[in-house]
């Protein structure tokens, strides 16, 4: 199965192949704008795109520079407002699954949760015989009768699919990675070496279980973060209290952010 990024869909912001345009386009922005979106989309690799990505960037002008990418290939357009960047393979180009087109069309955000968290990460290549998915959602969309959705989970705005996979791969404790302690460690330690983005999931974790909050600044102290980051996570833990770290209880400073022996 092909791996997918799973990311928010705004219906509401989003546009169609033939939104109406307020105001013509003169041809040097629109120009420069289908370069914006075709150095976007091939950096981007394979993954789903939809106009509400480009946000900032004239809307007319997207959707056109879209169109546009997908008549040359550059695209599949799986369903209206919504496309494909695929990758190559030795059995012709990548496809998107049935359940991500599903759960990408989805109006309840939906995140990869689980093994399949752990897939999108690099911690597994396994794809589990039902995907799961994260919700804030109180009940999962009918739409997903196939996977499994955790739901009431936090809404976890403005994070990243790939920030908001590590986090439900803490509330796992590691458990779905195939590399070993030390492996599922250091991998782990390597995604969080960006301090914007152990910053943004510490500013996170206020609303995740403590042994998240706790495992996270274990992390964040082997990789010396901020102070002031390691200081509010210490802050939220209850000093009595013993987290099972699992799989990450080989993190170097795991003993002073209270991981249960």
């Amino acid at each position: 199965m092909s791996s997918f990024h799973i990311v928010k869909l705004d219906l509401s912001g989003s546009f169609d192949d033939t939104s109406p345009v307020a105001k013509p386009l003169s041809n040097e922005n629109a120009t420069v704008t289908a370069k914006q979106v075709r150095s976007r989309v091939h950096r981007g690799g394979e993954r789903f795109w939809r106009h509400a990505d480009f946000a900032g960037l004239p809307p007319a002008a997207v959707s056109q520079a879209l169109s546009r990418l997908a008549k040359r290939g550059e695209l599949d357009r799986v369903r209206k407002g919504v496309y494909y960047r695929s990758r190559p393979t030795v059995l012709g180009k990548s496809r998107p699954s049935p359940d991500s087109i599903v759960t990408y069309g989805s109006k309840t955000l939906l995140h990869p949760a689980g093994i399949t968290a752990a897939n999108c990460l690099g911690f597994t290549t396994q794809d589990p015989a039902r995907p799961e998915y994260a919700s804030s959602a109180s009940s999962a969309p009918r739409a997903l009768a196939g996977a499994h959705v955790y739901t009431r989970r936090p809404r976890r705005e403005g994070l990243s699919e790939r920030e908001i996979a590590i986090l439900e791969l803490l509330r796992d404790r590691a458990s779905t990675s195939d590399l070993g302690a030390e492996g599922t460690c250091a991998r782990l330690l390597d995604m969080l070496g960006d301090p914007r983005t152990f910053a943004r999931l510490t500013k996170a974790a206020v609303d995740e279980p403590p042994r998240v909050r706790a495992m996270l600044g274990a992390a964040g102290e082997q990789l010396g973060m901020d102070e002031r980051l390691l200081g509010r996570l210490r802050a939220s833990l209850n000093p009595l209290s013993r987290y099972d770290f699992g799989t990450l209880k080989c993190l170097q400073a795991a003993a002073h952010w209270q991981a249960s022996r």
